[in-house]
């Protein structure tokens, strides 16, 4: 903690309009001090990995949301998602601040964009009270306009829209099969469905034959029972063995408890936690329109309300841009003097104002019905940044996370005259940015570095922007002030052509698209102009399909899968170039892994090869260790206490958890008796918390680790730790390590890489550093697709495709395709001015 001295000295200058920072630690904060004005537009800016989140979201946005919580019952903290208490001295000026980040948090598929921007509600009290009603038909509440509700849903789909059942064809694919085959495909593998079979022994069920050869009603009854009888179970004997050792009161070795197919099917669907469980018995399932609704959710009563000849279905299908222009069309041919007319009138006065702040953010494409969970990041946060617009707070510090991710330039500046209103509202604007054009119009910069990791957290600068231009330290300063944006880069030629067909997908109706291969191709539009539905989407499902791999876009772990069966999935066909490919790799920003086990070292293999480095060894030998025991998730191996994980956590009833040391191995994750095992003196717990650098080094002499640290240091990910846990990497980090992976792999054959906006999160220093990775990839005989708005990226592709003109139902179509400098001139292509900037 400070001293009463520098506690008094910062107590001094509370007022003179600064945020006043001391003795910042959090991450890899070099115990920092650093003064920030408030009323400003303030950009942290620095290399991925410099420690710019840390200051901006881990140090004042966590401080300011402590001491709100300070405020709070205990009992209700626990309702909020805490953020750890910053390490840090001294925090004084700080505003009440609300953080503006691209995580969509716990949504479900049933979250909407109506919904996350509140205008749902404004919808459905309208219809409630403007609404024209059938005759006969009672006034309904708002509630009854929802499918999230009972009093709205409709009754059949429960508000899903579709159908999900299975049939015997689907869960029997081969009758000829007999059970003891698994006939019955749809049934869990291993034990689980064993043990299915043995009930059926146990029940006298002929498991030989096969399964079209057995009665109809017994067929019927494994399937689509809804019963669970208890049976004993005699594992491995057949039904007369099992009918004496009843007769002759033999134990059976458990009671097993029998649940029928369909059954099985839709209780997974419905309540598995796992996402790889919930794909499975999906491939067993039917999926139709609900009769009853046609798939719009809602049940008839609702459905039979109008506004502006629009049921309420209708109406949220419609984009924002279109529905605030119904509305106003409406209001304006009512009648003035009536009751409904005045409450018609103020309500959507109102939904237009939110509209037209969305509509400036760049997002009136989008339908009010469409899921949060199909948004990208960048999408979900200006969402969010319009809705905060609209509130009209005073004196808040909004925190943001990259505000400009996945936004194309030409809205850049739609998005800067959004965060001025906010900051003329009398805010304080906190940006951690990469974009060159938001950096250039800050009133402040507070660069981070010089370097990433324990090589940053220090601060290079904090001022106006001139004076970064005088700082020899800064990455940042290089692009900010550059002088020459030419892209230096001849494009290379195809190799061949991957030719799509028939494709259907949100805004894409019948496109034919063709793409180069052997080169790196950039697909370029404006926001939702269909960049991403056509790579990240539709490509990638295609291309797997025909590989017999399993489509990579439809779900992510803990997502709605009922969403997307809703939505069904891209459509398209390949009409040639196809048998080109050998190979389909996704690579994006998602963590490497989802527990603080997973690290650098074991997503590279790495872990493997050093871990049989120390088995080598002659006391290992001598003690009979092999590779087993030096890994920390084994039992015999890892410390007994934290198993394995360094620290234990002390859990808080009403505060944030607090992680502490193991008491035992003290962080080192091993039993005492491993780390006395060392290669070149050192134990493989001190290998571990060495930086790729320091490894590669240390292990210069060892081609299989030499190879992978070499790679990786090469991505600028030389200040990782091997054991950094992967929940501390960021997003651009996790991706250059999925890209260094790839890169040491010795493979035969053509690979597809598709990546969406890989250069979201990046530095342009680190994003020229992703440039060589993914030339290398193309040197290499494969193909390389990107999704990406960064015209410097764009600039230094070998072709380009750009979708457009507009977004939503105006795009979806092939404005101009070609090599870089060709592009750049194409008449009526939102993106070629800003692209000639790059290429002449």
């Amino acid at each position: 903690m400070s001293s009463v001295n520098e506690q008094k000295k910062t107590g001094q200058d509370r007022d003179d309009g600064y945020v006043h920072v001391r003795g910042a630690r959090e991450h890899n904060l070099q115990n920092v001090n650093v003064d920030i004005p408030r009323d400003s537009l303030v950009v942290f800016t620095g290399l991925s990995g410099s420690g710019k989140s840390s200051l901006a979201f881990g140090t004042l946005y966590a401080e300011a949301q402590r001491r709100y919580l300070e405020s709070v019952s205990p009992y209700a903290r626990r309702l909020f998602q805490q953020m750890p208490v910053p390490d840090v001295d001294v925090v004084d000026g700080l505003p009440p601040a609300i953080a503006l980040q691209q995580q969509r948090g716990g949504s479900s598929g049933r979250s909407s964009v109506g919904s996350l921007t509140t205008l749902s509600n404004l919808l459905r009290m309208l219809y409630s009270r403007a609404g024209v009603y059938p005759p006969g038909l009672a006034r309904l509440e708002a509630e009854s306009f929802s499918p999230n509700t009972p009093m709205g849903a409709c009754q059949q789909c429960h508000g899903l829209g579709r159908i999900h059942d299975v049939t015997e064809a689907r869960m029997v694919p081969d009758p000829s099969l007999t059970i003891r085959q698994r006939a019955v495909a749809s049934w869990p593998t291993a034990w689980q469905g064993q043990n299915l079979r043995d009930i059926l022994i146990t029940k006298g069920v002929n498991v030989d034959i096969p399964w079209r050869d057995l009665p109809k009603k017994t067929r019927d009854w494994i399937l689509f029972t809804e019963e669970t009888p208890t049976y004993p179970v005699y594992p491995g004997l057949t039904y007369a063995q099992v009918r004496q050792a009843m007769e002759q009161g033999v134990e059976p070795a458990y009671q097993g408890t029998f649940t029928g197919a369909r059954r099985y099917i839709l209780q997974t669907f419905a309540h598995s936690q796992s996402a790889m469980m919930r794909r499975r018995v999906e491939a067993f399932m039917t999926a139709a329109e609900c009769p009853s609704c046609q798939g719009l959710r809602l049940n008839a009563d609702a459905l039979s309300v109008t506004f502006g000849g629009y049921s309420i279905a209708a109406m949220t299908a419609l984009p924002l841009e279109v529905i605030a222009a119904t509305l106003r069309s409406m209001v304006d041919v009512q009648p003035q003097a009536s009751a409904t007319a005045i409450a018609a009138e103020r309500i959507v006065a109102d939904m237009i104002a939110r509209i037209g702040v969305l509509e400036g953010l760049g997002l009136g494409y989008l339908q009010m019905d469409r899921s949060v969970q199909t948004l990208s990041p960048g999408e979900y946060q200006r969402l969010r940044l319009g809705t905060q617009i609209h509130s009209n707070l005073f004196g808040v510090v909004y925190v943001l996370d990259e505000p400009s991710a996945g936004l194309h330039p030409a809205d850049t500046q739609a998005l800067l005259t959004a965060l001025r209103r906010l900051q003329g509202a009398g805010n304080s604007l906190f940006l951690v940015e990469h974009n060159l054009d938001i950096v250039r119009h800050a009133q402040w910069v507070v660069d981070v570095g010089p370097q990433a990791g324990t090589r940053g957290g220090t601060i290079l600068y904090s001022g106006p922007l001139a004076g970064l231009k005088d700082v020899k330290t800064s990455h940042t300063k290089d692009y900010v002030f550059a002088t020459k944006t030419m892209a230096r880069h001849t494009p290379g030629q195809p190799t061949g052509w991957l030719h799509l067909q028939q494709i259907q997908w949100n805004n894409l109706h019948n496109l034919n698209v063709s793409f180069p291969l052997g080169v790196l191709v950039s697909v370029t539009g404006v926001s939702g102009s269909g960049k991403s539905s056509l790579v990240s989407q539709v490509l990638t499902s295609v291309v797997a399909r025909a590989l017999g791999q399993t489509p990579v876009w439809t779900e992510e772990e803990g997502s709605d899968l009922l969403n997307y069966s809703a939505e069904g999935e891209p459509q398209g066909l390949i009409a040639g170039g196809g048998e080109c490919l050998r190979r389909l790799v996704v690579i994006d920003q998602k963590p490497i892994g989802r527990t603080p086990r997973s690290n650098l070292a074991t997503y590279t293999g790495l872990f493997d090869i050093i871990r049989k480095l120390y088995a080598r060894t002659e006391l290992a030998q001598e003690r009979g260790y092999d590779a087993g025991y030096f890994s920390f998730n084994l039992p015999k191996g890892r410390c007994p206490t934290c198993e394995g994980a360094g620290a234990t956590m002390v859990e808080l009833l009403f505060l944030p958890s607090v992680y502490a040391p193991c008491p035992i191995c003290r962080g080192k994750r091993y039993k005492p008796e491993i780390l006395e095992v060392t290669y070149k003196d050192r134990s493989i717990s001190e290998l571990l918390a060495m930086t790729v650098d320091e490894a590669c080094l240390f292990l210069a002499e060892d081609a299989g680790p030499a190879q992978i640290l070499t790679t990786l240091q090469r991505g600028g990910l030389g200040h990782l730790t091997l054991g950094q846990p992967a929940t501390e990497l960021s997003g651009g980090e996790a991706q250059r390590i999925k890209l260094a992976t790839e890169l040491q792999k010795q493979r035969r054959g053509h690979t597809l890489y598709v990546l969406d906006e890989p250069t979201t999160g990046l530095h342009p220093f680190d994003a020229d550093r992703l440039m060589e990775h993914l030339h290398e990839l193309v040197q290499a005989g494969n193909t390389v697709i990107v999704a990406e708005h960064d015209m410097r990226l764009v600039a230094r592709s070998d072709w380009v495709i750009d979708l457009g003109p507009g977004a939503g139902n105006k795009g979806g179509r092939i404005v101009a395709e070609g090599k870089p400098h060709d592009v750049a001139q194409t008449q009526g292509s939102i993106t070629a001015p800003f692209l000639a900037r790059y290429t002449g």
